[in-house]
């Protein structure tokens, strides 16, 4: 059977035959024939606009980084999409299945230079150095494969995201459409069976394993764990990596763990991670072998060559090796007294990390296991990458390497939108949260009930102590003049609330998380001591 159907009739259809039931954006005159077909749709598709595009980009990233499902934003060209790239570009960082809808000027005007509303030159240029995947749509009748192809694309090897631009006249224009939806056509490298038994020869043999995860091993939690069971190894998680195996579990550790680790490790198993930073920052033991699982592993394997590559999915290749290993490992004894002494000692070396340490142990006992947490640049968040306990995947949300300071409370507001049921809460500095303090008029209006926590010391903190430290007390640029928080929350029609300690913080998101608005809940703190020395030495971040 087929229809008639304008571009943007077709786009709607489509996005709905795919499974996908909400957008975030802005409408505007390049996109208003899609968001009417979005009208059109009813009570089908939700679409939540915000008050500035590069929200819409973040919830969208903050909807799929929570539920792994697509996240999809809407925007017209030129400064929209414009507005919108530093969300884009943390999508790429996470591997994130963000699908980018960006109108267009009219096709035949397109590079002519003629200065029409919003344009900019080459915009689709500029999509493709954020995505994995863009395309421009010529007619409304490629609108169907084009989709398909952007959802196939993002889907297929390693998740990333994509964009589709969409001129005006396509958009508006109609066609005769086939109301069969397309398949999506999803490239999944297979288990090489020697591969695996290669993989399995040296895991059995190696004395003193170690595992690292990464965002690339979200789904396997499961295989993980009997990994480090059956190899009696530790297993370290970069800050996509964090729940994948609970921090309940005794092989569970974060990177505060690594480097000794590594120093006394004679194989690295490293599972959906670059393994950036032991590559980079430490120094790698001469008698340390390396197995990457990766599925596309000619972009993580430019640091080191690994002497077994496994090029799967994660959870397909764990699945292909574990009863492999069993034939070929050795007779290990149990680390688990060892593995509980290291929690304990890194217990107390976080202690002296304050207030910091404190404040993260309150938010972990008030926010329920499941609960989301989205982290921030600032000081509090730099030390939840390695101190929070973390429990199931995709509930510690960070924007990996790309360090996008002010992505927290919008990233924090889509991840509730896909996760309506279950807490979410996001930190900031005064800073970071006011890059989109603004969207707390999207969530009053849509009902969308996070829990943010502010920490206000009044400055760039992690910018001002650096210049203290390393440049004589130079400080510049660095000190803000901050509104009454609790004052501006309310005129939103939020909840705003003021704590000083992190007994009272505890005690407020108690409450908050069980309140029928959104709350922001205020930390008045001081110069914070930076955990860079004691956590990374070879590192130095510069943000709030």
């Amino acid at each position: 059977m087929t229809t008639i159907r304008t571009g943007g009739e077709s786009l709607v259809h489509g996005l709905l035959s795919h499974g996908i039931d909400t957008i975030f954006g802005l409408p505007g005159v390049q996109n208003d024939h899609f968001y009417n077909a979005v009208y059109d749709a009813g009570d089908r598709i939700r679409a939540i606009h915000t008050r500035h595009e590069q929200g819409a980009a973040y919830m969208a990233l903050g909807y799929a980084l929570a539920s792994g499902k697509t996240g999809v934003y809407v925007v017209v060209p030129g400064p929209g999409f414009l507005n919108t790239t530093a969300a884009l570009a943390t999508a790429y960082a996470t591997n994130a299945p963000v699908l980018c809808l960006a109108g267009q000027i009219h096709s035949d005007q397109i590079g002519r230079g003629y200065g029409m509303l919003h344009e900019i030159p080459d915009q689709l240029t500029v999509m493709r150095s954020l995505t994995k995947w863009a395309r421009r749509a010529e007619s409304p009748g490629e609108l169907p494969q084009l989709l398909a192809a952007a959802l196939s694309e993002m889907r297929s090897d390693r998740p990333r995201p994509v964009g589709l631009e969409v001129p005006l006249n396509v958009l508006a224009g109609k066609a005769e459409l086939n109301d069969t939806p397309l398949p999506l056509t999803v490239r999944r490298p297979t288990v090489d069976a020697d591969t695996i038994g290669e993989a399995a020869r040296l895991m059995g043999k190696a004395r003193n394993p170690l595992i690292f995860v990464g965002g690339g091993a979200m789904d396997a939690g499961e295989e993980v764990r009997a990994l480090a069971e059956a190899l009696q190894a530790p297993v370290i998680a970069s800050g996509r990596g964090r729940g994948i195996l609970s921090s309940r579990h005794p092989f569970s550790h974060t990177f505060a763990a690594g480097e000794p680790l590594w120093e006394q490790a004679d194989l690295a198993v490293a599972i959906g991670t670059r393994l950036t930073k032991p590559l980079i920052d430490w120094k790698s033991p001469d008698h340390l072998s390396l197995i990457r699982i990766e599925i596309a592993p000619q972009e993580s394997s430019f640091l080191a060559p690994a002497d077994v590559t496994i090029a799967a999915d994660s959870k397909d290749a764990l699945r292909a090796l574990l009863p492999v290993l069993a034939r070929h490992n050795r007779r290990r004894p149990s680390r688990t007294a060892e593995m509980l002494a290291l929690h304990k000692d890194l217990e107390d070396l976080f202690d002296s990390l304050q207030p910091q340490i404190d404040f993260i142990r309150a938010i972990r006992e008030a926010l329920p296991d499941d609960g989301i947490f989205v982290d921030e640049l600032t000081q509090v968040g730099y030390a939840s990458n390695i101190a929070m306990p973390v429990y199931h995947p995709r509930t510690f949300l960070t924007p990996n390497y790309q360090g996008t300071l002010g992505w927290g409370f919008p990233t924090a507001l889509g991840a509730k939108v896909a996760a309506p049921d279950r807490s979410v809460l996001s930190i900031a500095g005064d800073g970071g949260f006011l890059y989109c303090a603004m969207e707390l008029a999207t969530a009053v209006q849509q009902g969308i009930n996070t829990v943010a926590v502010v920490f206000n010391d009044g400055a760039y903190g992690n910018v001002r102590r650096m210049q203290k430290e390393l440049y004589a007390g130079r400080t510049i640029s660095s000190d803000l003049e901050n509104p009454d928080f609790v004052a501006f929350v309310e005129s939103f029609g939020a909840i705003g609330v003021r704590v000083h300690s992190a007994d009272s913080l505890r005690d407020a998101l108690t409450d908050a998380f069980t309140a029928d608005r959104p709350v922001v809940i205020e930390i008045p703190v001081g110069e914070m001591p930076g955990p860079w020395r004691m956590m990374y030495p070879n590192e130095l971040l510069v943000e709030d």
